[in-house]
């Protein structure tokens, strides 16, 4: 299903990967408050890019598609049909996984 966001300026909105196993190695069950949020995610939308002081827009550096490493506490959290969803800012994301 169509994601129905458009991001604007230098926000990207990202669907972040599933969540690792909740079992720990040795076998004890991780509560869903304890879990890590993940890091890592896929760009499903993004803004045209960064406005500069003079009026310039910077294009994105991420496409539709990639695969990104974001900051650990960054962004909204968004959820349209059952699916999570991220929107952050372009500074927020640390790395494209190639």
């Amino acid at each position: 299903m169509a994601l129905n966001l458009t991001p604007l300026g230098d926000r990207v909105i990202i669907e972040p990967a599933d969540e690792e196993a909740s079992t720990s190695s040795g076998g004890i069950i991780i509560p869903d408050t304890a879990k890590e949020k993940p890091q890592q995610g896929s760009v499903v939308a993004a803004g045209p890019g960064r406005t500069t002081d003079e009026g310039k827009v910077i294009d994105m550096p991420v496409k539709i598609g990639q695969t990104v490493i974001y900051s650990k506490y960054a962004g909204t959290e968004y959820v349209e049909d059952g699916t999570d969803y991220l929107i952050v800012r372009e500074s927020d994301i640390l790395a494209i996984v190639s």
